[in-house]
């Protein structure tokens, strides 16, 4: 493949095509006009001149003879502009012509050519009158047409060139500019020229870009962060307690406790690891989900068969209000049954012994709203704005043995169907976790960061 040029240097081609496209075409009907204007106006002193001679000859012919009627036609043309050309000739033999050397300079007239009948006879008339002067000041035309033109082309092709350098050298500093840009520099932005054109909402767009790439950055490099010190706790825990146990010989009930120990570790260790899992195919596959009708209420109620085991041992009791008609949106049901459980579990978790849970699905107004209400302990206000944040606890949770992803498990699943999750709750008293779907067949609500007092964004 050649080298690729500038779009400088193309952008100076075109512009030099066009124009001389343009002043090509501009001389030549400014030649042509002219031409067909001086050329029409010889024709039109011509065809007088031929309507005068015919005249006169018709009147002179009926009253002299041929001689004298030569005579007649000789003093006519005198009277003419000079230079004049005149030939009539007549079917019987008449000829006349004037001056005496017209047949020589004939080539030089502008010839106009029409025939007439008197007194039986066919008469060929031709008046000519000299083009000389139009065809000089044509070639004058032309000459001066081919010799500007070329400058005019040479002297916009360069003034073309030094406006595109002009006009592109914000690029090239936005160019320079992003190339000193890398992983390590995320936070620094380009330059944004103040001339608020395209180019200026160009370098915006790049800016916010960036902007979102260094947050994706910080959250992945967070994120790996975490998941590296999440890990090495059950790791820490297994190695020690292999080495204790290969240390020196044992019993076989202490070698058995730590071998529950190792595998009570290890099961911790693999739900961490298929939660990080199923996190990150949550969020970077939503688009490949397939969605496909569900009945919301079918899933809630599965999800509260599964944990009520859960909550007779804790010493709670889920009530479920489910609504008389089905509650049907576009989704993918192993998710939303993943998503409902962890938000269960959430409320069984902190819930005290001897309440109640409540879930209420409601289907109004073409949206689909899952309310999971606990009284608890409730989430303090510091704590509010960052239970969704991966591996995030408060203090009691970290108490309850949990890793600090089931929220954003939840959180993201829902951001995949175009839902989003609200969360009202008061310290000491209770927590409600509102879940609001698009019913099918409705315009998904776009997974964006609710606004209203007493909500949580949903994003991370």
């Amino acid at each position: 493949m050649g080298r690729r040029r500038s779009i400088r240097f193309q952008l100076t081609i075109w512009y030099a095509v066009i124009l001389t496209a343009g002043l090509s075409l501009f001389g030549g009907l400014i030649w042509w006009s002219l031409r067909q204007r001086l050329i029409g106006e010889i024709d039109e002193d011509l065809q007088g001149g031929a309507s005068r001679f015919e005249t006169y000859f018709r009147t002179e012919a009926a009253e002299l003879a041929e001689g004298q009627l030569r005579d007649e036609l000789e003093e006519f043309c005198q009277a003419l502009p000079p230079p004049s050309y005149i030939f009539v000739q007549g079917s019987s033999g008449f000829r006349f012509h004037y001056p005496a050397d017209a047949p020589a300079i004939a080539p030089h007239f502008r010839i106009l050519r029409r025939q007439f009948i008197l007194n039986g006879e066919l008469f060929d008339l031709e008046v000519g009158a000299p083009i000389r002067e139009v065809r000089h000041t044509l070639d004058l035309l032309r000459l001066l047409l081919l010799s500007l033109i070329p400058m005019v082309i040479v002297i916009a092709c360069l003034g073309g060139l030094w406006l595109s350098r002009r006009a592109l050298k914000p690029v090239d500093d936005i160019t320079a500019a992003a190339r000193m840009i890398s992983i390590e520099n995320l936070s620094d932005r380009l330059p944004v020229p103040g001339t608020g054109d395209e180019l200026a909402r160009l370098t915006e767009v790049l800016n916010t870009m960036l902007a979102r790439l260094e947050a994706a950055v910080t959250t992945l490099s967070q994120f790996v962060a975490d998941a590296s010190h999440e890990l090495r706790t059950p790791l820490a825990v297994i190695r020690t307690t292999a080495e204790l146990a290969a240390r020196r010989a044992r019993s076989p009930e202490a070698y058995r406790e730590s071998l529950e120990e190792v595998v009570a570790e290890t099961e911790r260790m693999t739900k961490l690891v298929e939660d990080l899992l199923f996190l990150a195919r949550t969020e970077n596959a939503a688009a490949g989900m397939p969605l496909d009708p569900v009945d919301v209420c079918e899933v809630v109620r599965d999800v509260c068969s599964e944990m009520r085991a859960l909550a007779e041992l804790r010493q709670l009791r889920i009530q479920v209000t489910l609504g008389d008609e089905a509650a049907i949106i576009a989704g993918h049901r192993p998710s939303l049954h993943r998503l409902f459980l962890a938000l269960l579990d959430n409320a069984l978790k902190y819930s005290r012994p001897g309440q109640d849970v409540i879930l209420t699905v409601e289907n109004r107004d073409l949206r689909v709203s899952v309310t999971i209400q606990d009284f608890g302990s409730g989430i303090s206000e510091a704590d509010l704005p960052h239970i969704f944040k991966r591996f995030y606890q408060t203090d009691r949770a970290r108490s309850s043995g949990g890793h600090g992803l089931g929220l954003s498990l939840a959180e993201s699943i829902a951001r995949a169907h175009g839902a989003v999750i609200e969360v009202s709750s008061r310290e000491g008293d209770e927590s409600v976790f509102r879940v609001v779907f698009a019913a099918r067949g409705a315009s998904p609500t776009p997974a964006a960061h609710p606004s209203k007092a007493g909500a949580v964004p949903s994003a991370i």
